[in-house]
């Protein structure tokens, strides 16, 4: 069945929820544990076996230049060109060519999963009910029973070949009809994820990535340090000579030596987003 599946990694959002981090870089690009999100995804789909521009494609709009140029030769990318993104089904529609009738494993580039492993969405699959990968809802919306989505789902070929071309998303002109047919299945990740798509979702991927490193702190080698790091992390070419806990530090960041950075998220050298105030 493996060898049927194609993969999709959308990163053509314009992240609005988290402006102004987003304004010159895309969100696929914000880094959490000083790694792209795409990044990221594009490893998690390459330890399943799919990897390179025949078995996965990046689609791009917000600065999607940035996003060619990260990509390279990595994935087949396609461009949207419209006045707005098409959408998670409309982009599998503008990829029907690239495609060719394979069942797709879509991916949101800016789903951070950690502690668990998607292989699962992929065991027993029959090629004919829609999978999506789901986690308990806890104190969130529910959105599939108890559970709500988690990044990535499995849509068979046939359903993709009948997407329209235009912008449409995959939760009306999939998922729902789908579970009104009963065809839908949620497989639940064991793990812990975060869509990224807030400030406060953002800051806390990055504290679960720096909470994993021995001394609770992920610090880039080329960056200079002489102040305290607790619960940060620190990214390329920064310059951290005060204090900073529960904070992320963008490549090229500077924490001046009289600054208390907490709860917050610095970039362009200088710029803060306060989260929680």
């Amino acid at each position: 069945m493996t060898e049927e599946i194609c993969v999709v990694v959308l990163a053509a959002g314009q992240g609005t929820r988290l402006r102004p981090l987003t304004e010159h870089v895309p969100k696929a690009l914000c880094p959490v544990g000083n790694v792209p999100l795409l990044d990221g995804a594009l490893g998690r789909l390459a330890r399943l076996g799919f990897a390179g521009p025949a078995a996965v494609a990046v689609n791009a709009w917000h600065n999607a230049d940035q996003i060619v140029r990260h990509v390279g030769r990595r994935a087949h990318l396609s461009v949207e060109t419209g006045p707005a993104p098409y959408g998670s089904a409309g982009g599998l529609a503008a990829l029907r060519g690239w495609i060719r009738g394979r069942h797709v494993l879509v991916g949101n580039a800016d789903a951070y999963l950690t502690g668990g492993d998607i292989a699962p969405l992929l065991d027993g699959w029959d090629g004919d009910t829609v999978r999506i990968l789901g986690v308990p809802a806890g104190d969130r919306r529910p959105e599939f029973g108890d559970r709500r989505f988690a990044g990535f789902s499995l849509v068979p070929g046939k359903l993709v070949a009948a997407l329209a071309d235009e912008p449409a998303d995959l939760v009306r002109a999939v998922w729902r009809p789908a579970e009104a047919r009963s065809m839908l299945r949620v497989v639940t990740f064991a793990g812990t994820y975060l869509d990224s798509g807030t400030h406060a979702d953002y800051l806390a991927a990055n504290l679960l990535a720096a909470r994993s490193a021995p001394d609770r702190a992920l610090v880039d080698p080329d960056a200079v340090v002489t102040g305290t790091v607790t619960d940060a992390v620190v990214g390329r070419d920064c310059r951290v000579y005060g204090r900073i806990e529960r904070a992320v530090v963008w490549p090229g960041g500077i924490v001046a030596p009289d600054e208390h950075l907490a709860d917050a998220i610095r970039y362009d050298r200088d710029r803060t987003v306060r989260v929680g105030s």
